[in-house]
């Protein structure tokens, strides 16, 4: 994260400025650091830890180039993702996957800590507002609407329900990964962030519902046509097996 992100946003930079084109960032909200408060686009760049000061490094690198006029470039700054499609998320193939399987979904998170997580249809939306808006919209950062803030076991009992199969849930306990991270960097990574999951972690998108919109996917649609997506690809996965099984040798 140190050594490449850094290069990763000055190429971006030089290819905007080289061409001239607009650029959409959809970041996420590491950069803040630990917060008690719901996080808002005025809160301070943190350096704590490796993550979160990456993207502080990555954000004061893009908004200076826009601030010298170099180039047009906003963030749209999003919370856990989520939706059909959606794997590699604390609510990707470990949970509602799991669910599908008619096993216990999987967390590295609490369950029952309030945490918002953004819709990825309405992050498409957002992202695709921001790429028609005017200029004044650049230069700064966007925080993503989310539907009301609700827990992770909500969510995935209302997947529970669309699938009519019961809920399971098993969860890491936060305190063990400091101690399994002496062994494991992905999971010293994960001891760094866990300051959003052992406090409510709340987004404030005020500033974006003013200018633009807010009426997002509310969770009850959201999360059963995650679970039912998860449910198809492994139909599909199935039988694709089968056929192949099927076909002379």
């Amino acid at each position: 994260w140190r050594k490449d992100w850094p290069v990763v946003m000055s190429n971006l930079i030089a290819a905007c400025e080289a061409t001239g084109a607009r650029c959409v960032f959809i970041d996420n909200l590491y950069m803040y650091g630990p917060q008690h408060a719901p996080l808002h686009e005025h809160m301070p760049l943190t350096g704590y830890g490796a993550k979160p000061s990456a993207r502080s490094e990555v954000t004061r690198l893009w908004l200076a180039a826009s601030q010298a006029s170099r180039v047009r470039m906003t963030a749209l700054r999003c919370a856990d993702f989520y939706g059909p499609g959606v794997e590699q998320s604390h609510l990707g193939a470990a949970a509602f996957g799991a669910l599908v399987k008619g096993k216990p979904a999987a967390l590295l998170a609490m369950p029952d800590m309030l945490h918002d997580f953004a819709y990825i249809p309405d992050v498409a939306r957002a992202a695709v507002t921001l790429l028609d808006a005017p200029d004044d919209a650049y230069g700064q950062a966007w925080h993503m609407p989310c539907a009301p803030t609700t827990t992770p076991r909500n969510i995935l009992k209302l997947g529970a329900k669309a699938l009519q199969t019961p809920l399971k849930i098993t969860a890491l306990p936060l305190g063990v990964l400091p101690v399994m991270g002496l062994f494991s960097p992905f999971m010293r990574e994960l001891a760094e962030m866990r300051f959003q999951w052992d406090r409510p972690y709340q987004v404030n998108a005020d500033k974006f519902a003013a200018r633009f919109w807010s009426d997002v996917t509310p969770f009850e649609t959201g999360a059963a046509a995650t679970a039912l997506s998860f449910r198809n690809a492994a139909a599909h996965t199935s039988g694709a097996s089968v056929q192949r099984q099927q076909q002379p040798a």
